[in-house]
């Protein structure tokens, strides 16, 4: 019987001790054969079926826990590859601590932006995968050439701005990230950086995004702005096969089941549609196509609705 299990394993990142760990969450395909050592211990071995599995490397929005992706995580690691979450405590800003993606803010500076990756968590945990792929039950179940960057909110705007600086990397994915930059870094107000990638991107949004709106004196800007999703969409990608969802009536935290004692879900607008089945079933098509080349995923792709708006170019 196929189904998805997942495990527990931990990496260190930069930064001070205890504020230099990164815990992650690994969800995979995995088979029952029924053996005492599956009944003792809760480990089950990956189904070898399509190994090895592209991964999914997901990063958090700020302050929102891992756990909260996990109906996400599962459905997208339903449809055959390993997706990979992580919490790591951390400094924010000013000596503030909480939960991050890990941000190296010096390189989203005018004079550095572009020049290196602004999460330098994204190599550690690769490196943490990589040795997790010589290592029972996960022992060469990992297909390490063939991974994707995805992310919610800051979590979704660091991979945009460090993906190209991986070469495994084939696509990227976000839902409510943009990459619009804080004019406290000494950018000019309204400034959409470039992204930094170089394969297929898909963004999403949903049109009561009420963080979004919330942060707009964080850029130079009223709330009245035109959407910062679809701006990052239109003037920050290069040329390539990149899709933006607009899903009516979804909020900042579509994707995720919201923890409302943290992070600024009291900010969001309300969620009149439930996003997270569609986006899920539409990620997944769109790694299907990008990192398993799948024609008949291109061919879904062409043709899908699921209520939402898709824009391409």
């Amino acid at each position: 019987m196929s189904m998805i299990r997942s495990l527990w394993w931990s990496v260190r990142t930069e930064g001070a001790a205890p504020f230099d760990t990164a815990h992650l969450k690994v969800y995979y395909p995995a088979v029952a054969s029924g053996t005492d050592a599956e009944r003792l211990s809760g480990v089950f071995s990956p189904d070898a079926a399509a190994a090895p599995y592209p991964v999914v490397l997901f990063l958090s929005g700020v302050n929102v826990g891992q756990d909260s992706y996990r109906r996400f995580a599962t459905a997208v690691a339903e449809s055959g590859f390993v997706v990979v979450t992580f919490d790591r405590v951390a400094e924010l800003f000013g000596g503030v601590r909480g939960l991050t993606p890990g941000v190296d803010i010096a390189a989203a500076r005018p004079d550095t932006y572009g020049t290196r990756p602004t999460c330098p968590t994204i190599p550690a945990v690769l490196a943490a995968l990589a040795e997790l792929n010589e290592t029972e039950p996960l022992r060469g179940a990992l297909d390490l050439d063939r991974i994707a960057l995805g992310g919610h909110s800051a979590g979704g705007t660091v991979v945009l701005q460090s993906a190209s600086y991986f070469p495994s990397v084939r696509a990227v994915f976000a839902w409510g990230a943009h990459t619009m930059v804080a004019t406290m870094l000494g950018w000019d107000p309204g400034t959409v950086l470039p992204a930094q990638v170089n394969c297929p991107v898909l963004l999403g949004v949903g049109t009561n995004d009420g963080v979004i709106k919330g942060s707009a004196d964080r850029y130079g800007e009223g709330e009245d702005r035109p959407d910062p999703v679809a701006r990052t969409f239109a003037e920050a990608l290069p040329e390539g096969e990149h899709l933006l969802a607009i899903v009516p009536g979804a909020n900042h935290f579509g994707i995720a089941d919201a923890d409302p004692t943290a992070a600024r879900a009291f900010l969001d607008g309300p969620a009149e549609t439930d996003a997270l089945p569609g986006f899920a079933r539409l990620t997944a098509l769109f790694l299907h196509a990008h990192l398993r080349d799948s024609a008949t995923a291109r061919d879904e792709l062409a043709g899908f609705d699921d209520g939402m708006l898709l824009k391409r170019r």
